[in-house]
């Protein structure tokens, strides 16, 4: 039997016009971690804020 769960591959845009890719379950709490710096050493850390361009919702993370 298959488990299905929510994840999400999203797309930020930088302060510098880059943008990151990136796969999560928690969608807001990400954002909300790139965005306060939790990270200290990802590649956004230095890129703040970041803007949620686009977000699409997986059940399966395969």
């Amino acid at each position: 039997m298959t488990i299905n769960h929510n994840y999400f591959v999203y797309i930020l845009e930088c302060t510098d016009g880059s943008y990151y890719v990136g796969v999560t379950n928690d969608l807001e709490v990400r954002v909300e971690q790139h965005n306060s710096g939790y990270y200290p050493k990802a590649y956004t850390f230095n890129r703040r804020p970041v803007v949620l361009r686009y977000y699409q919702r997986f059940t399966l993370i395969e």
